[in-house]
């Protein structure tokens, strides 16, 4: 079996509070996984890793020995703090074997990413509003926190932004510098990466803000580390952004709606991916349930190609595979996986092969 076929989808297994105050009843049961043949378009059931607490957000080390997940909790091992899970992925079989788990020394952590030299992750801490890095050991479990920063600051809306809330982490593409999103702040803080002690120092340019109430959730940096894309999901627009590598600082070229004109109704936005060749940009809108397309041109700038129904409610997430070649959607409160085809001339998608049923997926990610 050809592992990087294998499709994993992170879950929640326990109720969640969100910080809209809804409690989300949570029907997973731990880490699934899938084969993906795309020669028939087809996802077929592969394994399932139970007594996982709510490993929600999922990444894999660069050869695809380990994988990590948060566990968003409000409480581990006694203390107001969610956790960090690494586990090794067999190369015969694609199985996990769980390894340990580190406190993230903040509750609800919701993103984690690995830095450049695999040798870190870092975390964003979603209810308390602050970041973390845990060091990778030799053996890829996890090692107890290098760096911890809480961040300090409110926005205008009085039940989504009355105190931090990072929601995303991202490496630059060098390694050198960190970009916090943060919810509850309207801001997107930078940090000086440090990757042989994995610390975090504020960079010259420390934040850059957004509107009020956009409340920033995600950021993807271009291939190309000119641009950088931040996905905001209170005011459901994306942020266009010019990079200057070695300074850190991130200058505003254009802000867009995710939605259609004509759409009224609520809707609140969560995934943002590029397409590996850097000309398309994909983000995902929850309410009105879709994927919205971009084109990006040679200045960085982004032009609506268009609206992609994700055919389930809440797609909280989705994953374009390394060839560029296909995305999966992830449909949180229908429950379902849902493939598609990238037009790599156009950006449009085309949906192929059949719905999947995942109870509460909140992750999917292409090994």
């Amino acid at each position: 079996m050809a592992l990087g076929n294998l499709v994993f989808v992170g879950t929640y297994t326990e109720p969640i509070r969100f910080g809209t105050g809804q409690v989300l009843e949570a029907k997973g049961e731990g880490i699934y996984s899938f084969r993906f043949d795309p020669e028939t378009s087809r996802l077929t059931p592969h394994g399932l890793t139970t007594n996982v607490r709510n490993p929600s957000y999922l990444c894999f080390e660069s050869k695809g020995h380990y994988l990590y997940c948060v566990n968003e909790l409000k409480e581990f091992q006694g203390e107001a703090s969610g956790s960090v899970s690494a586990f090794r992925i067999d190369q015969e079989t694609g199985s996990l074997t769980y390894l340990n788990s580190r406190s993230t020394y903040g509750t609800d952590p919701c993103h984690i990413v690995l830095d450049r030299t695999g040798k870190f992750v870092a975390v964003a801490n979603f209810m308390s509003g602050s970041v973390c890095v845990l060091p990778i050991l030799a053996d890829g479990s996890v090692g107890e926190s290098s760096c911890f920063i809480q961040h300090d600051g409110s926005s205008v809306l009085p039940q989504r932004q009355t105190g931090p809330h990072a929601h995303g982490v991202e490496f630059d593409a060098a390694g050198k510098f960190v970009f916090v999103p943060d919810l509850g702040m309207d801001k997107v803080m930078i940090y000086r990466f440090d990757s042989r002690h994995g610390t975090l120092t504020p960079g010259d340019f420390r934040s850059i803000a957004t509107v009020p109430g956009a409340g920033p959730r995600q950021l993807v940096m271009h291939p190309s580390n000119s641009y950088a894309y931040l996905i905001n999901e209170l005011n459901s627009t994306m942020s266009a952004f010019g990079y200057d590598a070695r300074k850190g600082v991130l200058s505003e070229l254009q802000t867009v709606s995710t939605l259609p004109q004509e759409y009224s109704e609520h809707s609140s936005c969560a995934e943002v991916q590029v397409t590996p060749d850097g000309r398309f940009l994909y983000g995902s809108n929850r309410g009105h349930d879709s994927i919205v397309i971009y084109s990006i041109a040679n200045d960085g700038l982004l032009r609506l190609v268009g609206h992609e129904s994700t055919r389930g409610c809440i797609p909280r997430n989705f994953e374009i595979d390394r060839s560029g070649s296909f995305l999966v959607a992830a449909n949180q409160d229908t429950g379902n996986l849902v493939m598609f085809r990238i037009n790599k001339l156009t950006g449009n998608l085309t949906a192929i092969g059949e719905s999947v049923t995942v109870p509460t997926p909140i992750c999917v990610r292409f090994l």
